[in-house]
């Protein structure tokens, strides 16, 4: 494996935006929209979707029975359900397709040097939409994600994709109405034990499957990753958009990765605010319009890169039997199987897995990186010379790299660039941190200093899903008792076990995965494998020390959760209860010295430390 740069891939790569800084905004928003939809038939009418969706006998169904059950009458029921259909529904139309392709024109290239997208990955979209229905399924960093993929479907005469949405986006004033006429369905986060509200969301992701009315958007990892790492998959959409293919509605469907990577994430403090305990800024039209100072930044360039599409009819071959669906009506709800949920599982990381093979790494990322090992700051020629040499480490584990020709200017400019986060002073390399107010108390001090730290640690996140499993052997190979493959194998599986949500496996691959990192390392010259032995080599032990230093901030902030559990004396306690507990208990860690926030700059604050929830959850 090898890394590969733009210029190097077989994709065809453009930056949309030069065309746009060229040519009338207006002009492109009015031209002739001629998309190919699926199977050459044109959509249906949004009217016509949802009847059909209230008339299905599935809903009816589970109306019915929920009659049965409440003793209500069924009418009432089927008018609690049209209601909910009527606020969750899209109501996709060309015209406001047009006025936001104008807005995000403008406010695109304000933000953004370059958005390149590779063409050849567009084309594979098209053709894949007239033969199968499509699910496109993107990694989820920021609230640009779902605005540019529509913006670059448009520019491309591709067919519009219906957006899950976050509901607190619908009570958005102007902006709610907009978006939902643009594609969106707005989803309730707290479905719960609603058996009405689910059977109405499933009914309406299915029926969009079964005609094709659009490709369908949502994000497996459900949410915004505060920490611009991969979160572990939801599988309830996932099992909804599947169930038409299994029981034999659609002869296949396509699944479609689609990776945006950011030089630099238009939220990134908000972010980092965030992971501190701060409550997330409630989605409003007025808070819109507040940020707009954001128009003044720079935000570097954004890359969209869209996968092969992944046939779920392939995957499924040897693995699902479908027969069992032939024995119950289709119109009825049936709990999934084991082998199922094992594959709509393993199917979601999958996805995962892809999304992170096709990140575009900047050279911040690797700065970050070398940084979040050196807190304290470093000499710019020293970070200059060791961004060099991870760029060739990463470079043999197979990354996609940006890289300047220029390599001078990679890390003067990758520094300006971020600004909020470094900035170098009499060539020396160092964290920005706010000014501290008057009378700041040693409380006030850590979680400004916090604010900083994590802003570094999410730039480097951006590229762990490179090192972690040589990271993982790297700590194998320490704390094995011996060099035997087998007992280093144990290690790096016990390894993958505890670290299962906060990087993504694809499950029951660990063997695999070992080989994956054995290889790795051997082809770097880090380790040698002589007969059933693996070794370090004298040469790699620079290499083994620094993959080591990546999972250390990882396995401190467990072993500190862990301690905590361990010496509470209480026998049972609530969530939020622990959480409480846990900020004192690290916060004391903090302030005594006893740990450092190179050690814990995973844990999040709130007037105090608490484990990131993304983290704590083995």
């Amino acid at each position: 494996q090898g890394a590969v740069y733009l210029s190097e891939r077989e994709e065809n790569f453009r930056d949309i935006l030069e065309e746009r800084r060229k040519s009338s905004d207006l002009r492109h928003a009015v031209r002739t929209f001629n998309p190919s939809p699926y199977r050459g038939v044109p959509p249906s009418s949004v009217s016509v979707l949802n009847r059909t969706v209230l008339e299905s006998q599935y809903l009816r169904y589970v109306m019915m029975q929920m009659a049965k059950e409440s003793k209500e009458p069924l009418d009432v029921i089927r008018e609690e359900a049209a209601e909910i259909l009527e606020e969750m529904s899209h109501n996709l139309q060309l015209g406001y397709i047009r006025f936001l392709s104008f807005i995000l024109s403008k406010v695109f290239k304000r933000l953004f040097r370059r958005i390149v997208v590779n063409e050849n990955g567009l084309q594979r979209l098209q053709q894949a939409i007239q033969e199968t229905p499509v699910i496109l399924m993107p990694n989820h960093r920021s609230y640009v994600d779902f605005l540019v993929i529509s913006y670059i479907l448009f520019t491309y005469d591709i067919p519009i994709p219906v957006i899950a949405a976050g509901i607190p986006l619908m009570g958005m004033t102007l902006v709610g109405e907009i978006l939902r006429r643009s594609g969106a369905f707005f989803i309730r986060r707290a479905i719960g034990t609603n058996k009405l509200y689910w059977a109405v969301l499933s009914e309406y992701m299915k029926t969009l499957v079964r005609t094709g009315f659009a490709p369908i958007e949502f994000y497996v990892e459900g949410l915004r990753s505060r920490t611009l790492k991969s979160l572990p998959p939801k599988l309830g959409m996932m099992h909804m958009v599947l169930e038409p293919f299994f029981k034999g509605e659609v002869y296949d469907i396509s699944l479609m990765p689609i990776t945006v990577s950011y030089d630099r994430v238009v939220e990134e403090s908000l972010l980092a605010y965030e992971l501190l305990g701060v409550p997330k800024p409630k989605e409003s039209t007025m808070g819109l319009v507040k940020a707009r100072k954001i128009m003044d930044e720079d935000y570097g360039t954004m890359h969209v890169v869209f996968g092969h599409p992944v046939s779920v009819r392939n995957l499924a071959k040897g693995k699902v039997n479908r027969r069992q669906f032939n024995l119950v009506p289709r119109d009825l709800p049936m709990r999934p199987s084991e082998d199922i949920q094992a594959f709509v599982n393993t199917t979601a990381h999958l996805v995962l897995h892809l999304l992170e093979e096709n990140m575009v790494l900047s050279p911040w990322s690797l700065m970050a990186t070398i940084l979040m090992q050196n807190l304290e700051g470093m000499e710019l020629n020293v970070l200059t010379q060791q961004t060099l040499w991870l760029k060739g480490l990463v470079t043999s584990f197979g990354a996609h790299l940006d890289w300047p020709a220029r390599v001078f200017c990679v890390v003067s400019s990758s520094i300006s660039l971020h600004h909020s986060v470094v900035r170098s002073d009499a060539g020396r390399v160092v964290l920005v941190e706010e000014q501290a107010p008057v009378g700041e108390g040693p409380e006030e001090a850590v979680f400004r200093r916090a604010v900083t730290v994590l802003m570094c640690a999410s730039y480097r996140n951006q590229a762990i899903h490179v090192l972690a499993q040589p990271a993982m052997l790297a700590v194998a190979l320490h704390i094995a008792a011996t060099s035997a493959r087998e007992n280093i194998f144990r290690m790096f599986r016990f390894l993958q076990d505890l670290f299962y949500s906060e990087f993504i496996f694809i499950p029951d691959r660990e063997g695999q995965d070992f080989e994956d990192a054995c290889s790795l390392l051997k082809n770097y010259g880090a380790v040698q494998i002589i007969n059933q032995d693996i070794t370090v080599t004298k040469n790699g032990e620079a290499t083994i020390s620094f993959l080591r230093a990546i999972l250390e901030p990882f396995i401190d902030a467990y072993q500190v959760a862990f301690r905590h559990l361990c010496g509470d004396t209480a026998n049972s306690f609530t969530e939020k209860q622990f959480l409480s507990s846990i900020r004192s208990s690290a916060l004391s860690l903090l302030l005594s010295g006893m740990v450092t926030f190179y050690r814990l700059h995973l844990l999040q604050m709130s007037k105090g430390v608490t484990l990131n929830h993304e983290i704590l959850m083995s």
